[in-house]
């Protein structure tokens, strides 16, 4: 039962764009049947199954799309260089689908720095806030900037210069996320031609 839940979280995950593991793994639950099962699959088996999913009905689709994402991302990274840019998430991982956000983390003490930047360069963009976990017992809200680029949709999160060091836990493994910088990203790219 795990196994088909997961299978059908990672279909509703890439077709329907359903952005949450948990969402989608309730959903994928009601869907085969089974929706009070406290058997749910971990994210780690859901990120799996996703792999699978792309890898199987996708196949040089998802490469190419992938290959489009991490090169946008490289450019962004450029745009917002001053902000020691590190991208995360779908896009770094290899999970990114037809739905998926570019995630980028960006650094400064004055996050003030960054929408002005953006205003400066004329870049419409929209701010919320986003919790994320820094340790096992404590989470944290951090300033959110969602903008368009061309036909990709961006999503930066600014942190203090001082979370460098320590990167936020990831929602799919509970380990610190991993974050790539504008080096990575680029040999990541070349590893792709």
């Amino acid at each position: 039962m795990r196994d088909l839940i997961a299978q059908e979280a990672a279909r509703l995950i890439v077709e329907e764009g359903l952005r949450d593991y948990y969402a989608a793994k309730r959903k994928a639950a009601l869907r085969v049947g089974a929706p009070g099962t406290r058997n749910m699959p971990r994210n780690t088996e859901v990120e799996a199954a996703l792999q699978s999913y792309q890898k199987l009905f996708y196949g040089d689709r998802q490469t190419a799309r992938l290959r489009e994402l991490r090169s946008e991302a490289l450019e962004a990274m450029r745009f917002f260089k001053q902000f020691e840019p590190r991208l995360v998430g779908s896009v770094l991982t290899g999970t990114a689908g037809p739905f998926s956000d570019i995630n980028l983390h960006l650094f400064t003490d004055v996050p003030e720095d960054v929408t002005l930047y953006l205003l400066e360069n004329h870049v419409p963009f929209e701010t919320e806030q986003r919790r994320l976990r820094i340790s096992r017992s404590r989470a944290t809200d951090y300033p959110l900037l969602r903008f368009m680029a061309g036909d990709y949709a961006i999503e930066a999160i600014v942190f203090p210069l001082d979370g460098m060091r320590q990167a936020p836990f990831s929602p799919t493994d509970g380990r610190p996320m991993r974050r790539a910088a504008i080096d990575n990203v680029m040999r990541l790219l070349e590893s792709t031609d």
